[in-house]
């Protein structure tokens, strides 16, 4: 556990490792798309990922479970809910139900959460014999299909091709192992963030936007790694909730560097303080004056203070 604690105090000078990949997904806000209705909120529970689904003619309550196709076959998910407007994906990524759980496959379900328990245990003491750089993340067994999913991560490539024969010798099924990243470890796993509540990841969606070092700065945050990362390694997700908002307010206010005069003076903008509705400025003898937005006027693209006279 100490080095762990080590590692996570860990300055990190280049800032930019902590951004989300460029190709992150387009995430959209479905204002643009017509989706089908009804519409239903799914939760992977082994994963916490999201999957929104349809059926013409079937009514579901918060809390049934549902058989839905995933990536890796038919599986059962359990109903958060209907939505009207799903955040983050497009038309052609709902599915149709496949059917409602039935008592049996309730039933399958809860027994297999057991096996996954011990195929859990089972794998990674296979992975501590061959010595592995891989951390087991989860362990699924698909409803539907006779399937074993292994979920891990790991900082580089890993060779687990005899540890798949190994698992296979064991399970004599069909064995997939899956290398996830720092966000669905963190996804998965699930903890308390900074703010003391669940990950946004694990408990709200794994639908987030991509972040970025300059959401932090258009919200005026300090640029240590420490304080704007996750438990992930990654900028935190909440960086992106209000960024729109700064973004907005910030066109209707000065840029730092922006001369203005004051009282005949000329000043410079230090700062700006969108929560404020303000920026400071600052005079060559260092004074220091804050000048509210509704003091301030940009006539032909050029900022003013408005004479009060």
């Amino acid at each position: 556990m100490g080095d762990i604690f080590e590692e996570e105090l860990e300055e990190v000078e280049d800032l930019s490792a902590l951004e989300d990949p460029q190709d992150s997904g387009d995430i959209s806000d479905g204002g643009d798309f017509v989706f089908p209705s009804p519409l239903f909120k799914i939760k992977l529970e082994y994963s916490c990922e999201i999957i929104y689904a349809t059926h013409p003619s079937m009514v579901l309550n918060s809390g049934d479970y549902v058989v839905i196709p995933t990536k890796f076959g038919n599986d059962i998910g359990l109903v958060n809910g209907a939505v009207k407007v799903p955040l983050g994906i497009k038309p052609d990524e709902v599915v149709t139900i496949v059917r409602k759980a039935s008592p049996e496959d309730i039933h399958k379900h809860n027994e297999f959460l057991k096996k996954e328990l011990q195929a859990f245990e089972i794998c990674k003491k296979k992975i501590e014999e061959r010595k592995l750089d891989m951390k087991l993340v989860t362990t699924h067994y698909l409803l539907d299909e006779p399937k074993v999913l292994f979920f891990f991560s790991a900082d580089n490539r890993v060779d687990f091709r005899d540890l798949v024969k190994d698992l296979v010798a064991v399970f004599r099924m069909r064995i997939e192992l899956r290398q996830i990243g720092v966000r669905d470890e963190s996804r998965i796993t699930g903890g308390l963030g900074v703010c003391g509540r669940p990950y946004c990841c694990h408990g709200l969606t794994d639908k987030l936007k991509p972040v970025s070092i300059r959401m932090a700065k258009d919200q005026n945050l300090s640029l240590n790694s420490m304080k704007i990362s996750g438990q992930c390694g990654r900028l935190l997700c909440c960086l992106a909730y209000e960024h729109d908002w700064y973004s907005e307010e910030k066109q209707n206010l000065p840029n730092e560097g922006v001369r203005l005069v004051y009282e005949g003076v000329p000043f410079k903008v230090c700062e700006v303080l969108p929560l404020c509705r303000s920026v400071k400025i600052k005079d060559d003898e260092g004074r220091i004056v804050e000048i509210h937005r509704d003091d301030l006027e940009r006539q032909n693209g050029v900022w003013k203070i408005k004479n009060k006279s």
